[in-house]
């Protein structure tokens, strides 16, 4: 028998939403990319080439990942939420390279005063606390 989804498909199309919009507000153009700049000076033609600082959602269990999307075109963890019920209660985690894993505990990082529950207040400390 499948597990059952711990964060409501409707939840999961709400959440996708408000990463696309803040995406479209906050992400850097591909010409902010110091790697896209050279090439273009090259005379390198890089069609593929996509925006920066672009936030990735992914879903496992009651946890909502936000990963970014940053120079070098991958994905790096940033932080993750964990479901509470509520769009505006989440439970946040930021990601603390230096040890590879998820501090719920940790609150002294540029950025933690814009952790409020939301979505957006995620993504704002993310983006503050690894800037692009």
């Amino acid at each position: 028998m499948p597990r059952k989804k711990m964060i409501p498909d409707e939840i999961r199309e709400q959440v996708v939403a408000i990463v696309d919009q803040f995406n479209e507000e906050n992400a850097l153009p591909p010409e902010a990319d110091p790697v896209w700049q050279t090439l273009q000076r090259l005379g390198v033609s890089s069609e593929n080439q996509r925006r920066i600082g672009i936030y990735v959602p992914r879903f496992r269990g009651a946890y909502l990942y936000l990963d970014r999307i940053g120079y070098n075109q991958r994905p790096s963890e940033i932080c993750r939420l964990k479901w509470t019920g509520s769009m505006d209660k989440w439970e946040f985690a930021i990601y603390k390279h230096s040890k590879n894993h998820y501090d719920p505990d940790e609150w002294m990082f540029p950025g933690s005063g814009e952790v409020d529950g939301t979505i957006i207040g995620a993504m704002r400390a993310g983006n503050q606390a690894y800037p692009v």
